[in-house]
């Protein structure tokens, strides 16, 4: 637990709010706050720990409507509204009730993410990482990327007048690629897949010092912005947990952040301590995470991805085994779906609730369908799903699967006709 932690000899000379200290997530060694990810002792991933002190329901609901209402949860200065930043979040948490009775079950909520500023959940932990690196020192914002990353570094990097390194696989889809481009930042397409860049970005970062790589040097304060994902879902369900929620698998961080802001909101008695169930969700040509679990596995083999959901395409993911942990612990399953299961998540969830999803969306809707299909997903449980991209990001994965009912001469009789068909 990382949550409410006992003050430590560590200390630290920069403001970035309750955090004390960065923890190894193996042994739990502590060192001070600084651009670290991996633990000196026993090479293990660092987190960031903390010293919350009281925070009260109030004092959030008083906060601007951004992540920024969450600051006293996190680690970032505590002047961080006054920088420019993209102002992610206070995304809506709509009733989904259609797509319920589609799926067979009593409740369900979408927390749509895909009105954030570039229309992904990344421009959360992208406004995290980048208010850590001006408090550490950093010059450029940097990242390697499935896409959507790419997309919130550039437009981060932007917005705060900061030059940006953003690389990415040359097969992206390229809506995402232009979605960059247009930033007049440095992106750089490179020939290989995901696990291909991240391997190329952990040497520049390596060489370069001024560089923050947001999922890389920077990683620990970076990943805690995806605990704004669950602090909101509490929030706007009235403070309080759903019996599940299911989120979609790339590296596994958000799944273990949004599981780890359920914890701390119940230890800072901002939410009564009610159980919930976490599930992963994962596309049949990337599944790792999927494969681990159901074989009963503790170790992550990683694969290489061939998925149309490639926002979701890591092949190594970091955060694997604190996934499978997260998982067993609160009861959930992972689950992964075919690429035709994916487009048609996609579809199911537009023509219910009228919410275009980028393809890791149809991976979580398809995948919670599956889930209540085998019984392994509560029917009578209140659900949450997460969407955490926009559909118009991966319009290539519909190809011609969808288009108009009819192409008909311009008189009412033909499209009366063309409607009848």
């Amino acid at each position: 637990m990382t949550a409410v932690s006992a003050p430590s000899a560590t200390t630290t000379s920069f403001d970035l709010g309750p955090a004390r200290a960065l923890s190894c997530r193996e042994c739990g060694h502590e060192t001070p706050l600084a651009p670290e990810y991996a633990c000196l002792e026993c090479f293990g991933p660092l987190e960031v720990a903390y010293d919350f002190g009281r925070v009260r329901r109030e004092d959030i609901e008083a906060g601007p409507r951004s992540i920024w209402r969450y600051r006293g949860l996190l680690p970032v200065p505590s002047d961080v509204e006054s920088h420019p930043n993209t102002n992610p979040g206070g995304t809506r948490l709509v009733e989904a009730d259609r797509l319920a009775k589609a799926l067979g079950v009593r409740k369900v909520w979408v927390k749509d993410d895909t009105g954030n500023p570039t229309h992904s959940f990344k421009d959360r932990v992208v406004g995290v990482a980048l208010a850590a690196a001006r408090e550490l020192g950093f010059k450029v914002l940097a990242c390697p990327s499935t896409g959507n990353l790419a997309n919130a570094v550039a437009a981060a990097a932007a917005r705060a007048g900061w030059r940006s390194v953003v690389l990415v696989p040359s097969s992206l889809e390229q809506a995402k690629i232009l979605m960059t481009a247009v930033y007049d930042g440095n992106l750089i397409t490179v020939d290989g897949n995901y696990d291909d860049v991240n391997r190329l970005a952990q040497e520049l970062a390596a060489e370069h010092e001024d560089w923050a790589f947001v999922n890389v040097n920077v990683r620990p304060y970076y990943a805690e912005g995806s605990k704004t994902l669950g602090y909101e879902v509490a929030e706007q369900l009235g403070w309080r947990l759903p019996d599940q929620i299911v989120v979609p698998i790339a590296s596994g961080s958000q799944l273990t952040k949004v599981d780890k802001a359920f914890r701390e909101l119940g230890e800072l008695d901002l939410v009564e301590q009610t159980p919930y169930r976490v599930f992963g969700a994962q596309a049949t040509g990337c599944s790792p995470v999927a494969s681990a679990y159901k074989a009963g596995h503790d170790v992550v083999t990683p694969v290489r991805p061939d998925t149309i959901a490639r926002s979701l395409a890591i092949g190594a993911p970091a955060d694997g085994p604190y996934v499978l942990d997260a998982v067993r612990r609160t009861n959930g399953a992972i689950e992964d779906v075919t690429d035709e299961e994916v487009i048609e998540g996609i579809r199911l969830l537009a023509r219910t609730e009228g919410i275009f999803a980028e393809t890791a969306g149809g991976v979580t809707v398809a995948t919670a369908k599956k889930l209540i299909e085998s019984g392994q997903l509560d029917p009578d449980g209140e659900t949450v799903l997460l969407i955490t991209g926009d559909g118009l990001k991966t319009l290539d994965a519909l190809g011609s699967r969808i288009g108009p009912r009819a192409n008909v001469p311009p008189s009412a009789e033909a499209v009366l006709k063309a409607l009848q068909d």
